[in-house]
């Protein structure tokens, strides 16, 4: 299992551009899968969880479902009332956090620290090797936009054989602490995913 995660660290890390901390990620795979009402109808919430490390280019695909550019004007995988596109995908992994940069399909890291212990209030998901926090200060809006980015990458874990839960219970005070948000963003809700437990 070492080795496994040693490896998977070894190709996020190989992948970095010029900053050493952040992470270039491979190009998103914007075609095949399961057909979309498969998809739909074999979506499940899953409580069990592999330690089993994510390739990188399935945390690059799953970040483009969440919050992609899907077209040459800027368009996101997800509509946002107005076009506003004011909200933020977290990636928190055991080598640290990282925001998700679209534009340079890049993960800007925040911390070194694995921040999984504060979205660990259910033992179920602490094995779980990535978790997305959805970030806004848009009130009215951001948990409707939120809803739409945590659907797309249920669809996409179920396509890819993934498992995955949406989850409120995580430690909102001291996440916004560690990821240095200002006073008017919250972390709206996470998302667990992983590979099931056998």
């Amino acid at each position: 299992m070492k080795k496994l995660l040693l490896f998977a660290a070894a190709g996020l890390c190989c992948a970095a551009g010029a900053n050493a901390q952040d992470i270039n990620l491979p190009e998103p795979q914007t075609t095949g899968g399961m057909p979309l009402m498969e998809a739909i109808a074999a979506r499940r919430t899953v409580r069990a969880y592999s330690e089993r490390p994510l390739a990188p280019q399935t945390v690059a695909d799953l970040l483009w479902s969440a919050w992609g550019i899907s077209s040459a004007d800027g368009k996101r995988t997800v509509p946002t009332a107005r076009n506003q596109q004011d909200i933020d995908v977290y990636a928190v992994m055991a080598d640290g956090t990282y925001l998700y940069d679209a534009k340079n399909n890049l993960l800007k890291q925040v911390t070194t620290e694995d921040l999984r212990p504060l979205l660990a209030k259910q033992d179920f998901v602490s094995s779980a090797p990535l978790h997305l926090l959805f970030v806004s200060a848009n009130k009215k809006y951001g948990g409707m936009h939120a809803g739409s980015m945590y659907q797309n990458v249920g669809l996409a874990c179920t396509s890819m054989g993934l498992a995955n839960v949406v989850r409120g219970m995580i430690d909102n005070e001291q996440l916004k602490q560690k990821l240095n948000l200002p006073e008017e963003e919250e972390v709206i809700i996470s998302q667990t995913i992983g590979y099931p437990a056998e």
